[in-house]
């Protein structure tokens, strides 16, 4: 270890000269780097007496700036940069996943697409409901088939291969095969890849961002989903503009940017160093130092104390995981675990807001008619609404308010603004020749203040909530049972939604408006709270005595055991103790 904090800061380390560890039983860090804590002794993270930085040399001023922000928020500005940067750049799956249900729905609808995959009016319902839903049973299969994929080679490079599956299936798709079966292997293969990067993205997000900024860098799936759905609803609309609508352009270029997408989520992850939870798990002790290192730009105290968090955390897991089996997700504390991500995810499909992503031209033309490119105009505006709405979740509401009020308020809202939608069309349905009324006006305002409720409550959230239930021991498979059943669900809706729309009309709203109802009683009654917990207390001590929300967590810490001592979910203790 570096005597000084700086040079750790600027040096990237992914391994050690010294071997990893050979034996899980090694001393955890706390013993293992003692002997070099004597450098540190006089290092804090306060500023020091000013005779000692009496100097006006920058350097000095720096590291006192350095030593003043750590003080207050446990990071540095470095470590801070970094934790976002892997937010970020892991996020940009999320961008890749709005996107590609962005531009479905106005591809869909585009002269030039019908015409080189040869259908008509009497097929396009057929056609939207299995182009849509075909690639998200393709997610939902790579939600389980990507497990022993990360769990065995790691985060970073599952997600690196997802990407790189979703590039041969848009290939696929922008190739102008004039093939309706083609396109839907392309779709089938895409699946394959987003839903393998849904799960493991909010894994090594989790595992590797501080508690101080989980919520907020969580959120951040939400937000480039957002960003992505923005980006497809602008370009859907510019190149119908743009093009004539006999040009296979007009679909090729939206559907064809998904690979420039994919391209640089591959490529971003050679950026970022490896899950430091995961590489302790595996026994990579070095690299999991190295790792910390690195996404805290630090090495003092604090960092050393948080490894020391984690071996402990880690190491209770490995004796607790003594001859798993996949059936103990369904046994004891790890069964509420299960079926509150499940519901999480689930609910957040029956809000109605993700099918409205993927068919916003065809909900817009039942709202107000069609005139020209107007759907696709108003759904344009409805992504950018989105955008404003979550980055200001993320900036300013996502580690300052508790995650089940503002789940329960949002779905409230939806609700009403749901309700209400379906009031007024049922009352005053869109005129034929598409004409501007107040009561087209009124819906439009509705379905946009309801996108902003969503976007500050059960769009960003879950991805968080979810990947923070789960210890080290069965967080992969927890994680993939969770974004399982949303792509379950989106399946089921994208799948319905299009018969909805065509046979239920102004009831559609209805139906999501009582399904919203039904999710606020969830988050209120159902879920507990977990902002401002670490992944060990969330969940080593569960969170039955918060007094928020029911114990869906109970504490897996039994006193009749003897202090420290975790049961295993076929009730046996495991011979560990923490220190």
């Amino acid at each position: 270890m570096a005597s000084t904090r700086s040079a750790d800061r600027d040096i990237v380390t992914h391994s050690s000269s010294a071997g990893p560890p050979s034996s899980s039983k090694q001393p955890l860090l706390h013993d293992h780097y003692r002997k070099n804590n004597n450098n540190h002794e006089t290092e804090d993270r306060d500023f020091e007496d000013d005779e000692t930085h009496s100097s006006t040399n920058n350097t000095d001023l720096n590291d006192d700036m350095a030593g003043f922000f750590a003080s207050t928020t446990g990071m540095t500005r470095l470590g801070m940069l970094r934790a976002y940067w892997l937010g970020f750049v892991v996020c940009i799956g999320g961008f890749l996943f709005g996107y590609d249900s962005g531009i479905i729905g106005g591809v869909l609808t585009m002269p030039s697409f019908e015409a080189d995959f040869n259908y008509g009016a009497a097929q396009k319902t057929n056609v939207s409901s299995l182009a849509v839903s075909l690639q998200q049973l393709g997610a939902f299969v790579a939600c389980f088939a990507i497990w022993p994929v990360t769990h065995a080679f790691g985060r970073k490079w599952a997600i690196a291969a997802c990407a790189f599956i979703f590039c041969l299936g848009a290939a696929i798709e922008t190739a102008n095969t004039h093939s309706r079966p083609a396109f839907y292997v392309g779709r089938v293969i895409a699946g394959l890849g987003l839903g393998g990067s849904s799960v493991v993205v909010p894994m090594f997000s989790s595992e590797m961002t501080p508690k101080q900024l989980r919520g907020q860098i969580g959120s951040f799936y939400q937000l480039m989903y957002t960003l992505g759905i923005f980006t497809s609803y602008w370009i859907d609309w510019g190149v119908a503009k743009d093009y004539a609508k006999s040009d296979s352009r007009m679909w090729q270029i939206p559907v064809g940017l998904q690979i420039l997408w994919a391209g640089l989520l591959g490529i971003g992850m050679l950026t970022l160093a490896e899950s430091t939870r995961w590489l302790t798990a595996v026994g990579r002790h070095d690299e999991a130092w190295a790792s910390l290192k690195w996404i805290r730009a630090d090495d003092g105290p604090l960092t050393q104390a948080e490894m020391e968090e984690i071996r402990a955390g880690v190491e209770l897991e490995a004796h607790a995981r003594e001859g798993f089996r996949i059936t103990e997700m369904i046994q004891g504390g790890n069964l509420r675990r299960t079926l509150t991500a499940s519901a999480v995810f689930t609910a957040q499909q029956a809000t109605g807001a993700t099918a409205f992503a993927y068919y916003g031209p065809q909900y817009f033309k039942l709202l107000v008619g069609n005139k020209g490119n107007s759907d696709l105009l108003l759904t344009a505006i409805f992504g950018a609404i989105k955008v404003a709405a979550c980055s200001l979740f993320v900036l300013f509401v996502a580690d300052t308010v508790g995650r089940r009020k503002i789940l329960t308020c949002g779905a409230l809202f939806m609700a009403a603004c749901q309700l209400s939608t379906a009031a007024v069309l049922k009352t005053h349905p869109a005129p034929a020749d598409a004409r501007v009324t107040p009561s087209g006006i009124a819906t439009i305002a509705l379905i946009y203040l309801f996108v902003i409720a969503y976007n500050f409550s059960w769009g960003p959230l879950p991805w968080p909530y979810v990947s923070e239930l789960f210890p080290t021991r069965i967080r992969e498979p927890g994680i993939a049972v969770g974004v399982a059943s949303q792509w379950l669900f989106n399946f089921v809706f994208s799948l319905t939604t299009p018969y909805m729309i065509k046979d239920m009309g102004w009831a559609t709203f209805l139906l999501w408006g009582l399904f919203d109802v039904c999710i606020a009683g969830f988050a209120w009654f159902v879920l507990t709270e977990t902002q401002g917990k670490s992944l060990e207390e969330i969940t080593n001590v569960g969170s039955s005595r918060s007094g928020s929300g029911k114990a869906f967590m109970e504490d897996e810490y039994e006193d009749g055991q003897g202090e420290g001592h975790m049961m295993r979910s076929d009730g046996k203790t495991p011979d560990v103790e923490v220190k």
